[in-house]
């Protein structure tokens, strides 16, 4: 534990050098890089380690202010939510190296290092803090040193608006955690987190319920996903990997430690957090689906795979409650190893769209086109990460739903309604890897495919070599775990040995079924390089002539004929359009010569209209009549501050 610890310090001492060195640009980021990145490497190799030795007695605490204890614990699901963080961190920081290559903005640079390295920090703080305290300042740091940086380019209004909302959405769950908190102390009169199986189970429901809602709102789970869309297209793009690769995986860890905290045998959590999870999968990708900003689909795709996540807690939550440990040991395996997967080929797929914007200057796939002949590297590993997030074999993101799926169909022989919400999960899961290959059909059809739409995209060149080495090592990672599963399945099924619930299910038999899919795997491999290499041969000394596709009968097809994201996903987005607020705009034809039309499709977004109509419009009606309050008396501020003293008096 110790030496974990001094891991993060190493970490933080990273973000200290790039303040000390920030007059030297280049050498500020080298350091800052190398200092962060070491530490990183050290934590992963204790981590790893950690994972198949005894954690036993593996726990520290120190005094805070003579008033708190600041306590540290490290169990194997701890160590498993570590790895995202020490892996993911020093692949985008080496990214950022050339993506943040403004000396203009070295300062700014600077402290954006400082604050990832304190969000690094506060990310692996609160998968090991053992109490309510260590829990809420972690999780108040993280959330701080996120909000600024998602606001790195403040000067844009639109990106302080996104920020804004962030903070907003982050403190708001905050509210409900510490709300939850503060109920398990009511009862219990303890700070630690032991205490939360003390409390009565009528209490315990409403815990989770809190906490659920407070740890959702930072995972992305709908309707509190609204932020995702805004403060991803507003952050970085190294940022928005490692916050939606790994920070939003945070609120995961709360609803899991939580779960297993309240020891809550009632069936009711399990069926609460699996529908969640379909309903969130569903709709993420469909919105994902409907946008055509490249970062703010893959913001709304994190809202699916959360969904995704959830529906593995979900069905492992059933599988404890039905007293089915197959079904709880492979639902929370799959939801374990879904989080590992997504959180490389997500940052997979950010770092290519911040590749696309930072060369191609649009974040519009509309405006794109033809990138994969100007940007090869960047376009081939986006293509790795497009397989992979759609759940396709022999890529990674197959591994856990495969799980997934396992778990569910041990749960299909269970009575009434067990039977039907694992049904019900079996086929949200079909569903949304269906849209999912829809969706990133769209965006890798359009954005590499075709022909430029516009002159910034014919332009294009590929990204700096450093950032494609990092996108490069994602895409192997993607493709070596989908091929050799059972070394990566063995850290999930790690992370679960400490969980009393179900370390006893013994699932050394499920290996022989992993290695078969290996070997599918491999055969796919073999005979995909094996047609490749023949067509090569037999194409050796032939002559290939090119020519213009066909035109559809035009005589000079021009880029405007070919599918704009809207049109290649209308169909299947009105098919939901009760759930997606769809409103086209047609100007019509009207005249026998007529002039320019207009035809355009603006999706929105269900739970961002219903906030702004039932949450955010009431309450500036209501500020509005109460602007009186601010006249700037000062005595009379004083009067307010008394009046409000006497009455807590009165109600203490």
């Amino acid at each position: 534990m110790n030496t974990l610890l001094l891991s993060l310090a190493v970490i933080f001492a990273g973000g200290i050098l790039a303040l000390l060195f920030v007059r030297q640009f280049t050498l500020m980021k080298l350091i800052a890089i190398a200092t962060m990145s070491a530490g990183c490497l050290w934590g992963l190799s204790l981590t790893l380690s950690g994972l198949f030795a005894p954690t036993a007695g593996m726990e520290i605490s120190v005094e805070w202010l003579h008033l708190f204890t600041l306590a540290f614990k490290v169990d194997s699901l701890a160590l498993f939510f570590l790895l995202p963080v020490f892996i993911i961190s020093p692949l985008v920081l080496f990214y950022s190296f050339q993506y943040l290559g403004n000396k203009n903005k070295a300062v700014r640079s600077a402290v954006s290092y400082f604050l990832f390295a304190i969000l690094v920090c506060s990310m692996a703080l609160v998968v090991l803090a053992s109490n309510i305290i260590t829990f809420a300042l972690a999780w108040e740091i993280m959330s701080l040193s996120s909000f600024f940086l998602v606001v790195y380019d403040y000067e844009v209004q639109s990106n302080r608006r996104a920020g804004y909302l962030y903070f907003i959405f982050a403190q708001g769950g905050a509210m409900f955690l510490f709300a939850a908190f503060a109920l398990v102390y009511s009862h219990t009169g303890l700070m630690d987190f032991a205490a939360f199986s003390q409390i009565a189970e009528p209490v315990k429901l409403l815990v989770f319920i809190l906490a659920f809602i407070g740890f959702g709102s930072k995972a992305g789970l709908f309707p509190l996903h609204i932020w995702l869309p805004q403060a991803h297209p507003a952050a970085p793009s190294h940022i928005s990997a490692i916050m939606s690769g790994v920070m939003i995986k945070m609120g995961i860890y709360g609803i899991f430690r939580v779960y297993l905290l309240l020891e809550a045998p009632t069936p009711l959590i399990g069926r609460m957090v699996l529908i969640a999870g379909m309903i969130t999968g569903v709709l993420g990708v469909v919105y994902a689906l409907a946008n055509q900003d490249i970062k703010k689909l893959l913001a709304y795709s994190s809202v699916e795979n959360i969904g995704i996540i959830l529906i593995g807690l979900g069905i492992g939550m059933v599988g404890v409650s039905e007293q089915n440990q197959a079904m709880a040991f492979f639902g929370f395996a799959g939801a374990l190893m879904h989080v590992f997967n997504h959180s490389i080929f997500k940052s997979l797929l950010f770092l290519g769209a911040g590749a696309v914007l930072h060369q191609a200057k649009t974040k519009d796939i509309d405006q794109l086109g033809g990138l994969i002949k100007r940007m090869p590297t960047t376009g081939k590993t986006f293509l790795v990460g497009s397989v992979a997030i759609s759940g396709l074999p022999p890529f990674s993101g197959f591994i856990g739903e495969f799980l997934i799926y396992y778990g569910a169909f041990q749960g299909v022989s269970e009575h009434r309604i067990p039977f039907v919400l694992t049904v019900l999960a079996i086929l949200s899961l079909a569903v949304i890897g269906g849209l999912a290959t829809a969706c990133f059909t769209k965006v890798f059809g359009l954005a590499f495919l075709g022909e430029p739409r516009t002159r910034q995209a014919a332009q294009a060149t590929e990204a700096g070599a450093g950032m494609g080495l990092v996108m490069v090592v994602m895409a192997v990672a993607c493709l070596v775990i989908g091929v050799l599963p059972e070394p990566f399945i063995r850290l999930a099924f790690a992370g679960l040995k400490d969980l009393s619930l179900i370390n006893t299910f013994d699932f050394s038999p499920f290996f022989v079924i992993i290695r078969q899919v290996s070997q599918t795997a491999t055969l796919f491999i073999a005979l995909f390089l094996g047609i490749g290499l023949l067509r090569k041969f037999l194409y050796l000394k032939k002559e290939i002539g090119s020519s213009g596709t066909w035109g559809c009968g035009f005589t000079q097809p021009t880029v405007r004929m070919q599918y704009t994201g809207t049109s290649y996903g209308d169909e299947m987005v009105d098919f939901f359009r009760p759930y997606v607020p769809i409103k086209r705009i047609y100007t019509g034809i009207t005249a026998i010569f007529p002039g320019r039309t207009t035809w355009d499709i603006q999706v929105g977004d269900l739970a961002e209209t219903y906030y702004q109509q039932w949450l955010a419009k009431p309450l500036l009606r209501l500020l509005e009549r109460l602007h009186w309050i601010q006249h700037g008396n000062i005595q009379l501020y004083i009067a307010y501050i008394i009046l409000a003293l006497i009455v807590l008096l009165f109600l203490l």
